[in-house]
């Protein structure tokens, strides 16, 4: 077998059918991303599960705004991903070209890897 799980979106591959993860930090990477984007209740059996990031997208850009999504990753990373810690969050709003997407950059770490990786993400409306 030449990878851990699906590639997420789906996609067609040629040699395995789909594209696979190839390491264990696509893994936890696209597990974390997955994490930060579902919304509470969209899980079936999970109704807590998600940080649902979206929710702060029209939200007033402050610090208070800022530190309510801190807290939801963290709450999150802890319940369901307690073997990676969280190292630090930037945002950046693109007030002028895209005033409507809120820009998230996440450092942690994977302990058991002792490995830090990064997820950026875009979140538009």
């Amino acid at each position: 077998m030449a990878g851990f799980s699906p590639s997420l979106p789906i996609r067609k591959d040629e040699a395995h059918g789909f594209a696979l993860t190839t390491s264990m930090v696509e893994v936890v990477r696209q597990n974390f991303k997955n994490l930060v984007l579902t919304n509470p209740g969209e899980r079936i059996m999970l109704p807590d599960f998600g940080v649902g990031i979206r929710r702060f997208l029209f939200e007033m850009n402050n610090e208070s705004s800022r530190g309510a999504i801190r807290s939801a990753i963290a709450a999150q990373i802890e319940k369901y991903m307690p073997f990676i810690s969280l190292k630090g969050i930037n945002f950046s709003v693109d007030e002028l070209n895209a005033p409507e997407s809120l820009g998230i950059s996440i450092v942690y770490n994977i302990q058991p890897l002792d490995l830090t990786d990064v997820l950026q993400l875009t979140i538009k409306s």
